[in-house]
């Protein structure tokens, strides 16, 4: 899911473009916004930062018992010739 601030921060920089003359609507503005903002990225289907962060280190893993893996059967294959 999406960051809360990260929404809180596009909807603030978004309502800061609303002209001067519609500052009045600001605050219902501000509040179709976020419904907006949020239903796009729901259906985006989004993964947080930190979800992201978590799924990069189990890949980094991965990838290291892979070569790890790689290394040991190319040393079976050269100790059988």
């Amino acid at each position: 899911m999406i960051d809360a601030k990260f929404v809180d921060d596009l909807v603030r920089k978004i309502s800061e473009a609303i002209p001067p003359g519609l500052k009045e609507f600001e605050t219902e503005a501000k509040k179709q916004i976020r419904g907006i903002l949020e239903a796009g990225f729901a259906k985006m289907d989004l993964v947080s930062r930190e979800e992201f962060d978590i799924q990069v280190k189990v890949l980094e893993k991965t990838r290291a018992k892979i070569d790890l893996l790689e290394k040991q059967l190319a040393d079976n294959e050269n100790s059988t010739d």
